[in-house]
């Protein structure tokens, strides 16, 4: 008999990546599935990123790469972070991995030991949780609900603080609500985590610039906290170069080595070609940017506008990212056939088996009763993803 590893069986699935591939089975089968499952900017990656990789090419950039990343890309990263944030770090203190997930897990691995306490906001990113396994950490979760934007508040974080906590996790803008926390809401936080100076903060900011709020904070600005702060970004979301895989963090200097030791041992350097596309994403022309956050904007508004008309969802105004986390207990209890819609995921598979569209369940984000919508899609798939949602709702018996 093949023996699978403890760490591994204890390990989840990847909901959002197992609803993707059911949508790409289904659409196999000549299905007209609308995925609102994945959360990945529909456009192509900007021409002077793609024509920067057709030069790496060209100019022979295909040998491995250092660990931790060309120094080039490192120091555009320090210039970025430089002049967009305030924060003043050192090329030795940039770690370049395969996409920010590898970043994460970096960052989790090279600091978390067996039974120590890692506090995450929920809803919360799916392979947050999966992370803290694999480091045989303690999985703290706090949950707020729509009532609160699915903002922690200062009183929450001081009651889940313990003598064993070790990180917390703070996500702006938020996959996947789309909450983005203001300047005055982290320095609250940042007020009770100055009493507990050996708690890391690993800050997940990938989402920065997909922002509607006009403003954004990194967590990295507040001096009381900076010397322990993780930051991680990367290119994927905000210039849609999600299948370059190249993400990166910026941390204190030893977390920056053992996170270098770590990526040296298992995956070594990151894509070379990639990683001159990244280079010339941080600094060449911005404009790309604000026209997908434009387009994004337009989009939440649209999908915000026609979700919530849709008997049984509760919605709120994100000010991030390209989700919306509607609350639908509303609809729970309610029968199709034989079937009772029992749970949120249950409503999930029932969209897609009737609706034809892919959502995912709010569990995988460790709040059940809410479903996420990814509206990284064309305003058209929007308004007929919506369409067919509330076509199928009114199906659901009382």
């Amino acid at each position: 008999m093949t023996q699978i590893s403890e760490r591994l069986l204890r390990m989840a699935q990847s909901a959002t990546l197992a609803m993707s591939q059911k949508t790409t089975e289904l659409r196999a089968a000549g299905v007209d599935v609308i995925n609102l499952s994945v959360g990945e900017p529909d456009f192509p990656t900007p021409l002077h990123i793609k024509e920067a990789a057709k030069r790496a090419i060209d100019d022979n950039f295909s040998f491995y790469t250092p660990v931790p990343g060309y120094l080039s890309l490192r120091k555009a990263i320090c210039q970025k972070l430089r002049t967009e944030n305030g924060l003043d770090y050192a090329p030795e203190q940039i770690v370049v991995s395969t996409g920010a997930k590898q970043a994460l897990c970096n960052a989790i691995l090279a600091t978390i030991n067996p039974g120590d306490e890692v506090i995450i906001p929920a809803p919360a990113w799916v392979s947050y949780v999966e992370m803290v396994k694999l480091a045989e950490g303690k999985n703290i979760i706090v949950t707020s609900s729509i009532e609160q934007d699915f903002k922690l508040t200062p009183r929450q974080l001081r009651d889940a603080l313990t003598p064993h906590t070790r990180m917390i996790i703070l996500c702006s803008p938020s996959n996947p609500t789309g909450s983005v926390y203001s300047h005055d809401e982290l320095k609250a936080l940042v007020d009770v985590l100055a009493e507990w100076p050996d708690v890391i903060v690993l800050a997940d900011e990938i989402y920065e610039h997909i922002n509607f709020s006009g403003s954004f904070t990194s967590l990295g600005s507040f001096p009381e906290i900076a010397d322990r702060t993780v930051i991680i970004n990367g290119v994927s979301k905000a210039y849609a170069m999600t299948g370059w895989r190249i993400g990166f963090m910026a941390a204190p200097l030893a977390i920056a080595k053992a996170a270098t030791k770590l990526q040296g041992q298992y995956t070594s350097g990151a894509s070379s070609i990639a990683q001159k596309a990244a280079e010339e994403a941080y600094v060449g022309s911005q404009q790309c940017v604000e026209d997908m956050r434009q387009a994004f904007l337009r989009r939440r508004d649209l999908v915000v506008s026609l979700a919530s008309k849709i008997d049984g969802f509760k919605v709120n105004m994100p000010q991030g990212a390209f989700y919306l986390f509607p609350e639908v207990s509303a609809l729970l209890g309610r029968r199709f056939g034989d079937k009772t819609i029992a749970t949120s995921g249950d409503l999930a598979m029932f969209l897609l088996e009737e609706a034809h569209v892919a959502t995912v369940d709010g569990a995988a984000f460790c709040l059940p009763g809410y479903i996420r919508l990814s509206y990284a899609t064309s305003d058209d798939n929007i308004r007929k993803a919506m369409r067919r949602i509330a076509e199928a709702v009114k199906k659901l018996e009382k």
